[in-house]
């Protein structure tokens, strides 16, 4: 893995990955059923990197503007326990988040794609967005994923912060026998 040195020092201090859902966590495609149902589609991978980030001691949280209630149910699945839904102020909802976890700024990757999530991703200590986010977004961000939203660019950024902890090639070991 090739990161700077500035890089590599934010990713190694991460303990905690929060993620935006629609355009990080799916593609930003909203789906409604004729019943007013939402539907979100979530890739598998993504979700086993963040199992994997979660098994490699490293926290996982959700911050979103939108109220759906199949994050709460995604997130259980993951084994993710801090969700904050309908976050308007997601600056609000990262500052609870860091006085919940004792854990520092500096100590926080985030992972954004759009103008609401600036707040966070210019307080925090690492952060995220995918290729398709806004120019302004792209401008603040520590990494652009390659893989786009919904499809790769969570489970990019799970296993950054894992390669950049020397933790990779222990979770992998599960796998590679």
């Amino acid at each position: 893995m090739n990161l700077s040195p500035d890089l590599l020092a934010r990713a190694r201090a991460v303990r905690m990955l929060v993620f935006d859902v629609d355009g990080v966590l799916t593609d930003g495609s909203l789906f409604y059923g004729d019943d007013g149902q939402e539907y979100k589609a979530f890739h598998s991978r993504d979700g086993h990197g963040i199992k994997m980030l979660r098994a490699g001691g490293i926290e996982v949280a959700i911050i979103t503007g939108r109220t759906s209630r199949v994050v709460p149910l995604r997130a259980l699945n993951l084994g993710i326990e801090h969700v904050h839904q309908g976050a308007e102020d997601k600056l609000e909802a990262f500052d609870r988040l860091l006085a919940d976890t004792g854990l520092a700024p500096d100590q926080i990757a985030y992972m954004g794609d759009d103008l609401v999530d600036l707040p966070v991703l210019n307080r925090c200590g690492l952060a995220i967005t995918v290729p398709d986010a806004p120019a302004e977004v792209l401008a603040r961000c520590h990494v652009i994923t390659r893989a786009p939203a919904g499809r790769g660019a969570a489970r990019e950024a799970c296993e950054l912060l894992l390669r950049a902890q020397d933790r990779w090639a222990g979770l992998l070991a599960r796998y590679d026998r």
